[in-house]
């Protein structure tokens, strides 16, 4: 009787075999899921900074309308006195460059220099004065060039 439960006790559990494919299951599926969790927080981030640029010439027009045709020397005039934004927000070219709020101007660069953050043309006599754009000259996970935005 006391050899039968003693066989009975031996027999719960799992065997090392049995441990060890539970762990190669789980090591296999991690490998596949960080891999795309990481491809969706880039694809965020690039959400992200395409709103913040929606949202900075949207503003940009605003501020256009309310001062009759003109546009204002620099992109932090938005932020006065919070009417048309409350800060400059930032932009984010991940796995290129930091997230940031600067600004570069037109006067100091003729072309987007690739340094992260925003390009504005303050240029009253440039046609494309008031454009806005991501200051980075990498590619989004489409493709897209983000100064193409």
């Amino acid at each position: 009787m006391q050899m039968t439960k003693l066989k009975e006790l031996s027999k719960k559990g799992f065997t090392l075999i049995e441990l060890m494919i539970v762990v190669a299951i789980i090591g296999i599926l991690a490998a596949i899921a960080i891999p795309k969790f990481a491809e969706l927080i880039r694809k965020s981030s690039e959400g992200a900074s395409k709103g913040n640029l929606g949202a900075l010439r949207s503003a940009m027009s605003i501020y256009y309308g309310d001062m009759e045709g003109s546009y204002p020397a620099n992109i932090t005039a938005l932020t006065i006195g919070g009417k048309y934004l409350t800060v400059v927000p930032n932009a984010k070219s991940p796995n290129y460059h930091a997230d940031g709020a600067s600004v570069v101007l037109l006067t100091a660069a003729a072309n987007p220099t690739d340094a992260g953050s925003w390009y504005y043309n303050d240029q009253t006599t440039n046609a494309n004065v008031g454009n806005v754009l991501v200051n980075c000259t990498h590619t989004d996970t489409k493709g897209t060039v983000w100064t193409g935005y």
